[in-house]
């Protein structure tokens, strides 16, 4: 069964805990990324894995292979669950944040590779230098080479996940940002899809943030997203 994961796309710590509270038992695993981690740092990591919450920590790392091996293995002292990085940073590198992870045995992190960040498109690819490329077709070139290489999972769009979980093996996690219920706004998304559509299409966890913390009930926004979920057959 797919798992729902609320970004918490918040400034600070208290609000972040305040989510978790409001949110109760009807959510159970959180993303903290860049913008609340460099905010509150490792603390925040740990007040929500106090609520005895999952956490993916989605800071994508892209550097040097001992430096990635060591922030995984630091992720993994905080008890974090789901870890990203950028497929982008090779071969060594990707293979560093795998043996890292290991080392924490079954209960360890998960390393996911993200391959094209969902807010781009096809006129942002050329404009990094990659032409003649859809996005598609840059996910899944760099979605085998990832998985070929020790990542657990990738982070994609919910666009591409139909093709990435025919095509890559069995077990492989995907985790589709860009998940939107019909009639929300797709505010800086390029590439989204509804709850049932990508889970629908292999999506192993959803993440989803401004359709339910900015809701006018969130517990029944997730609650309604949750069911949407558990009704793909």
């Amino acid at each position: 069964m797919a798992e729902l994961i609320v970004a918490l796309d918040v400034q600070t710590r208290a609000e972040a805990e305040a989510k978790v509270k409001l949110l109760g038992d009807s959510v159970g695993f959180y993303k903290i990324g860049l913008e609340l981690f460099t905010a509150e740092g490792p603390d925040v990591v740990k007040a929500v894995k106090d609520f005895g919450k999952k956490v993916f920590l989605d800071l994508k790392f892209h550097d040097i292979p001992r430096t990635v091996e060591r922030a995984v293995l630091s992720g993994g002292k905080l008890g974090v669950d789901l870890m990203t990085i950028h497929s982008v940073g090779g071969k060594a590198m990707i293979k560093a944040a795998a043996d890292a992870a290991a080392t924490f045995g079954a209960t360890g992190p998960k390393i996911l590779a993200v391959t094209v960040l969902t807010s781009l498109d096809q006129s942002d690819l050329a404009d990094v230098g990659i032409a003649g490329r859809t996005p598609a077709d840059q996910v899944l070139a760099m979605a085998q080479f990832a998985t070929a290489n020790g990542a657990h999972g990738l982070v994609c769009s919910p666009k591409e996940v139909g093709t990435l979980s025919r095509l890559l093996p069995a077990g492989t996690l995907f985790i589709t940002p860009g998940v939107r219920p019909a009639g929300a706004a797709v505010g800086d998304q390029k590439r989204v899809a509804t709850p049932s559509d990508a889970v629908r299409d292999g999506a192993t966890h959803l993440v989803v943030g401004r359709p339910i913390l900015a809701a006018e009930d969130p517990v029944a926004a997730a609650h309604a997203i949750r069911v949407e979920m558990d009704a793909v057959k």
